[in-house]
């Protein structure tokens, strides 16, 4: 803010100079031009006296008298103009005035248009986040209440659950989810959503209605990514290798083929065969043909194996082996994303921190980084989650996660411009007519809104 200040003020001294400067410089006068305008007039008539003379056209006589009143009349004009010259030096007492008046008018005026158009607590990073955290909740808050005088809005309380789901309030995004009844049920996107919440809920335990909610997300859409890793992880949970390798391998046809997530996949396929007493799959065993997927899931393994006690033996087991290649970046990798799902996200940071070079060159690592830093801030996405999702969107501008991250930190610090181009963006590579489109455009309506209510009245847009 320091910085800010100090150079505002020096652009508005050299402003106030520059325009002083201008005012108080003497300015040259016109009198030697006059001066030298006359004597050649004065001149040319003694040249056309003299021609009269020649030609007789005038006697002696009458050329003397003539010529010495032509001398006299320019003596005359000379004395005039010495006069003159004498007035015309410009007391600079006029120009003193303005200068001082410019001198004390501009910076006040410039303070005073900032203080009236200006957002001196947008340089206040505590007071900034403080703001757009208040403004989150107002929205979140509005919503909630403008449900309540209107409860059939069963899309509305699906969005609000995701929200709620969003900033860690899992009581009452499972009860917004249970009010949105069937509007769920045709949208495999809001069904994993609140398969996710129940799994979370229940200690990361998919058994049951969760597993229930993800079947018939995947009766709707056989490819959906996140559905496809959850079932993966139930049946391995069960002790069903055979079916969590048949989803895993569904999976990574869905993955695109040099990314983390389908390195991961494949470590968990071949870990799978392994149990189930197949031959073990090569670590970088994966899809040579898999399509891009536009949303990549979590970790199956960090997310559990069978027993509580088991998933926590391989979380350790790759530490362990870590140790021993702390060079192993990749490796490093999988356990931050593994550690992130279990909760445990002081060891998950550590870990991603120790991934050095394979988290800056991997857009959807430095995007879970972000999410997780943002987690453990209690969901603020400003400082250095923002900074990783810039790094993010520097390698690929049209990463729909990041896109919808830093059109929402854009938002909470109310640049609604800015989170509308992030969420415009973000709509290209979305899948029309999804759930994620759908709340992506309902975000920019508001920030249009907001924006528009910014405006002075009779503004144009």
């Amino acid at each position: 803010m320091t910085v800010f200040f100090a150079i505002a003020a020096l652009l508005t001294l050299l402003v106030v100079g520059w325009l002083m400067r201008a005012l108080l410089r003497p300015t040259a006068g016109s009198l030697v031009s006059s001066q030298n305008l006359n004597i050649s007039i004065y001149r040319d008539q003694l040249q056309a006296l003299e021609r009269d003379l020649a030609r007789g056209a005038i006697s002696a006589a009458d050329y003397d008298a003539t010529r010495d009143e032509l001398q006299l009349r320019m003596l005359d004009d000379t004395d005039a103009g010495d006069s003159a010259a004498a007035g015309a030096t410009p007391a600079p007492r006029a120009g003193r005035r303005s200068a001082l008046a410019i001198a004390v008018l501009i910076p006040v005026a410039a303070a005073s248009m900032y203080a009236w158009l200006g957002q001196p607590t947008a340089m206040d990073p505590a007071a900034a986040q403080a703001s757009a955290n208040q403004q989150v909740e107002q929205m979140v808050e509005g919503l909630a209440a403008r449900l309540q005088a209107n409860p059939g809005d069963r899309k509305g309380w699906a969005m609000l659950a995701r929200s709620l789901k969003v900033m860690g309030r899992l009581d009452e995004a499972e009860q917004a989810f249970q009010k949105a009844g069937d509007a769920i049920n045709d949208d495999p996107e809001l069904l994993v959503a609140y398969a996710d919440l129940l799994a979370v809920r229940a200690d990361h335990n998919i058994a049951g209605r969760p597993l229930e909610l993800v079947q018939q997300a995947l009766a709707l859409d056989p490819k959906h990514p996140m559905g496809l890793m959850m079932v993966g992880v139930a049946a391995y949970r069960q002790g069903d290798f055979k079916a969590a390798i048949s989803h895993w391998e569904n999976l990574l046809t869905v993955l695109p083929p040099d990314s983390d997530d389908a390195r991961q996949i494949a470590s968990n396929i071949a870990e799978a065969r392994e149990r189930a007493g197949a031959p073990g799959a090569p670590k970088s065993a994966r899809p040579s043909d898999a399509t891009a997927s536009k949303q990549a899931p979590a970790a199956p393994a960090a997310a559990g194996a069978m027993t509580q006690e088991k998933i926590n033996q391989m979380v350790e087991g790759l530490a362990t082996r870590l140790k021993s290649q702390p060079d192993d970046l990749a490796g490093w990798a999988r356990l931050a994303r593994a550690y992130k799902v279990l909760g445990r996200l002081e060891e998950a940071e550590q870990a991603y921190v120790k991934a050095g070079k394979q988290v800056d060159g991997d857009p959807d690592l430095l995007t879970q980084y972000a999410d997780l830093l943002a987690m453990r801030a209690g969901n603020q996405l400003e400082g250095r989650p923002l900074a990783l999702l810039d790094k993010a969107l520097a390698l690929n501008p049209k990463h729909p996660m990041a896109l919808m991250m830093a059109g929402s930190a854009a938002f909470r610090r109310a640049d609604y411009a800015l989170a509308i181009t992030h969420w415009e963006k973000a709509l290209t590579v979305l899948e029309p007519g999804s759930r994620d489109a759908t709340l992506v455009a309902g975000e920019i309506a508001d920030a249009r809104a907001k924006l528009k209510a910014r405006q002075p009245t009779g503004a144009k847009p």
